[in-house]
């Protein structure tokens, strides 16, 4: 870190308020890249007082000189950058943003599209159109918000037709718009689509930005445990760990275990119970996370272990049927084989397969199981599964 960034970044007043002067008045590109780079670095507090100095720095005769530093995007300086230049707006400012926009670099496009959040200009609704389902979800977040903020329909619209699709990355490109675009009234159809898609847990991680999990618990419960039910699958895998504090899981969980009396709770509890065990017993999930982190997702495992385990266990076979958006994480539990074994006459071939897979494990495979489960399948490579078992 150099000697300039320490200054900006310190607590010397007198410091940092000159190098936040000359940061905007040369403008250094060179420091701001820098301090970019190192954001991961800094506390958050840190990075609220440097944008703060930022903005003090910015004033009518220098606010143009921020334009260099969109070559470097961050979201913790999006705002600061951003309200400047609304700030003293003018036509020749919105030409240039627009010509970002159009023309410029992801980072320069993200900004320009955050620009147009605030200056509702409709020669950008085209770009930020065909950027909304850009692979930068800086971009996309952006692009969506400024669509909302003109109160662009057709665009919602548009989003409400791709998640019909049977793609399933248009699927959750669609989710990702409407997550940002923030219309909670979209809710129902992605609960929808991902209840049908080979990427629920990607959907379902998507959906607390739109909706928090406590507000699903209270108007959808069963779907709300759905989405937690998912997240918690995907968690070291699909997302990473520091999402906790985004979907506040501690507290979520918390809830739920005081106030849980029904089997699609308990097999959630359980799930996550064996999921913060994995977490924090294999050492790649946590080795490169941060101490809030790892002291979140230990706490969350500790207040998880607080719940006796046996006593969920006797909902599991209340979740074992073909109809519960539960049953595949139920089987993860299940014990009785009896009830397991009827699970081979559902008429889902998936569900047939995690039976024979189950039972397998379970040493309880038998020639007459398999059989019953071979009738049922149509499918000839989930047969070649079943039969190899």
């Amino acid at each position: 870190m150099s000697e300039q960034l320490k200054k900006l970044t310190g607590k010397n007043k007198n410091d940092y308020e000159a190098i936040a002067k000359e940061l905007v008045n040369r403008p250094d590109v060179e420091l701001f890249r820098e301090l970019v780079e190192n954001e991961d670095f800094l506390f958050d507090f840190v990075k609220q007082n440097t944008a703060e100095r930022i903005a003090n720095a910015v004033n009518e005769t220098n606010y143009k000189n921020l334009l260099e530093f969109l070559k470097y995007y961050s979201p913790s300086y999006e705002d600061v950058i951003i309200n400047s230049l609304v700030k003293y707006a003018d036509e020749d400012l919105t030409d240039i943003m627009l010509e970002k926009l159009e023309c410029g670099t992801d980072d320069e496009k993200i900004y320009s599209a955050k620009y147009f959040t605030y200056i509702q200009d409709p020669l950008a609704f085209d770009c930020l159109k065909k950027y909304a389902y850009s692979d930068n979800e800086f971009l996309v977040h952006n692009c969506a918000g400024a669509l909302a903020a003109c109160g662009d329909r057709e665009s919602y619209n548009d989003a409400l037709e791709k998640l019909k699709s049977s793609d399933d990355f248009e699927q959750l490109s669609a989710v990702k718009f409407l997550t940002a675009y923030g219309d909670k009234n979209a809710i129902d159809k992605i609960l929808d689509a991902m209840k049908n898609s080979a990427m629920a847990e990607n959907i379902a991680g998507e959906i607390p930005y739109l909706v928090s999990i406590f507000e699903l618990l209270d108007s959808r419960y069963e779907d709300g445990l759905l989405v937690l039910n998912n997240i918690i699958n995907g968690l070291g895998e699909i997302f990473p760990l520091p999402v906790v504090f985004d979907y506040e899981l501690f507290d979520v969980f918390e809830r739920l275990i005081h106030n849980f009396n029904d089997s699609k709770a308990a097999i959630v509890i359980l799930n996550a119970k064996e999921k913060f065990d994995t977490l924090t017993e294999n050492d790649e999930y946590l080795f490169d996370e941060d101490k809030d982190t790892k002291n979140e997702v230990q706490d969350i495992k500790k207040l998880l272990k607080s719940v006796n385990k046996k006593e969920l266990e006797k909902y599991v076979n209340e979740e074992l049927n073909e109809n519960s958006p539960f049953v595949y994480t139920a089987l993860e539990f299940a014990a009785d084989i009896f009830v397991v074994k009827e699970l081979l006459k559902s008429n889902n071939q998936t569900l047939i397969l995690k039976t024979a897979e189950v039972l397998k494990s379970l040493g309880a495979l038998d020639e007459t199981a398999k059989t019953v489960a071979l009738l049922k399948v149509t499918d000839i490579n989930i047969k070649a599964i079943i039969r190899a078992l």
